[in-house]
């Protein structure tokens, strides 16, 4: 097989990844617009449980089976994938049966005894319907994303989100009106829209696909065998996600009750967390759209190198995605730093919510190292380490929430968070040089995107001191911004023709 450029596949699903978060944000504005700051807190407290069902019935697969197909498209073993990609599904549609159910007829006391707000319940009984499509979307995904064949997942990805926006768009008029519970009710149908028709879109293209390019070879593998190879490296992936949903649930939930041990009351506790989580939190993660990407195709690029031994390859690819990551992640931070009220002018027409967003910013870096690190690790096959990486940094979160917040109230959950961050990507970093011998520098991955994006940062804020403040400006001001920043990573040095040589994949050694 030639192998595919990772750069192809990473550019496809960024594309993807940053039109659906825009679609995105046009949802969430709307529905801030729609239900207020409380309604968005109770949405979000439903979010966790969402994410929950998906590392229960889905995360592990699609990592899974992107693992698994990338191994044995190379060694041209077509069967042994089919076989793969079918006992996946069997397996993720059992546990979303399971998952379903218990969302579904538990849906009141979950609501009760958990969220602590009986409103929640409708939206988990609908959330319970999208459960079986989510499974089996994903694992379809892995097999796509699995051979490098990325504009389906980045097709479907569009899809979806179209699907939740159009129908959030048209029940909002009728659902709004009957109280919170049913507003949150309109988002969650448009999951279970969103998934329905992603999952048909992805089923059958699995199957043209298949047609297609004549999938006819017989198995070498046995379905135990393949059965043993999806359960060994999906139990992990599944615990660690699964682990991790669990402890965000936790750290959720915790936030609104410690917000009222630190003296608000119900209202502007859920309001708070509301502003944090669903508000300012989706700007800061916009930006890493592009490393979701790099990080999904990562799998499949470092598991086909390490299939067939090639060190060269693999040096590379850490070198150049770090070198990404940090450009990306720099830059973020300076901008969210420099504009945080003025970006939360643009987006949500309040100013005030900046004083949330300004501390965010600083840990951009440390949070899009994290995702880089784990698409690597990933495709490492690390799978066993990233659950206890997980574990240990969710639980430092946690203890922080528990102990501090009720004194220090959000900063002691962004210090937490930040505690947290710290662990996991200094953990991964050792990790990674033990498997790799590969470290990023610390002088272009560091130093130089950090005084890079303050120089352009400065000099963009002085500048417009000068003009009159408006929408308009602000916007101009932020693309000179990035303009500026690029052209500072030029001078230093931090990017040149051998740089984005490597950034955009140019053919490399040890092929």
């Amino acid at each position: 097989m030639s192998r595919k450029n990772i750069i192809t596949g990473t550019l496809i699903l960024t594309c993807a990844n940053l039109i659906t978060k825009c679609m995105g944000f046009f949802y969430r504005v709307f529905m801030s617009n729609a239900i207020g700051a409380e309604g968005m807190g109770l949405y979000q407290l439903i979010l966790p449980l969402y994410m929950l069902a998906w590392s229960i019935t889905s995360a592990g697969f699609t990592t899974t089976i992107s693992h698994l197909a990338a191994q044995e498209y190379i060694r041209g073993q077509n069967g042994n994938i089919g076989r793969i990609v079918k006992q996946a599904v069997c397996l993720s549609l059992c546990a979303s049966a399971a998952v379903s159910c218990v969302l579904f007829f538990g849906a009141d006391s979950i609501a009760l005894s958990m969220l602590r707000d009986r409103r929640a319940a409708f939206s988990l009984r609908l959330l319970a319907l999208a459960v079986p499509f989510m499974a089996a979307s994903s694992c379809f995904r892995g097999f796509f994303l699995g051979i490098q064949e990325t504009l389906v997942p980045a097709f479907s990805q569009v899809l979806e989100q179209t699907v939740r926006i159009l129908t959030i768009y048209f029940l909002a008029g009728i659902f709004v009106p009957r109280g919170l519970s049913y507003a949150c009710g309109a988002a969650v149908c448009g999951i279970l829209f969103g998934e329905l028709l992603s999952c048909g879109f992805t089923v059958w293209n699995y199957f043209h696909y298949k047609r297609k390019h004549k999938f006819i070879r017989k198995p070498t593998l046995s379905s135990p065998a393949v059965l043993a190879m999806i359960l060994s490296t999906a139990l992990p992936l599944s615990a660690s996600r699964i682990a991790g949903s669990l402890l965000s649930t936790v750290e959720n939930l915790l936030i609104p009750r410690q917000l009222q041990l630190h003296g608000q009351n119900t209202v502007q506790a859920l309001s708070t967390y509301g502003e944090l989580t669903g508000m300012a939190m989706p700007l800061v993660l916009l930006p890493s759209a592009c490393l979701m990407a790099a990080s999904v195709s990562l799998v499949p690029e470092i598991s086909e190198a390490c299939a067939v031994k090639q060190d060269t390859r693999i040096s590379k690819t850490v070198s150049a995605t770090f070198l990404f990551t940090s450009v990306i992640g720099f830059g973020a931070a300076a901008l969210f730093a420099v504009f945080p009220h003025e970006i939360c002018y643009i987006v949500y027409d309040r100013a005030a919510l900046g004083q949330v967003l300004f501390p965010l910013a600083f840990l951009c870096p440390l949070l899009y190292a994290q995702t880089t690190l784990h698409g690597l690790l990933n495709g490492l096959g690390e799978q066993l380490f990233l659950f206890r990486n997980n574990i240990l940094s969710s639980c430092i979160s946690i203890a922080v929430i528990w102990f501090c917040m009720p004194a220090y109230g959000v900063a002691a959950f962004l210090g937490g968070w930040f505690l947290s961050l710290l662990f996991s990507v200094s953990c991964s970093l050792h990790r990674l040089w033990k498997r790799t011998a590969v470290l990023p520098s610390c002088r272009s991955c560091f130093f130089k995107p950090l005084l890079a994006g303050a120089a352009a940062g400065l000099i963009t804020k002085y500048c417009i001191r000068i003009f009159a403040p408006s929408k308009l400006l602000f916007l101009g001001s932020l693309c000179g911004m990035g303009v500026l920043y690029l052209l500072f990573l030029f001078l230093l040095g931090c990017l040149d023709k051998r740089m984005l040589s490597l950034l955009l994949g140019k053919k490399t050694g040890g092929r």
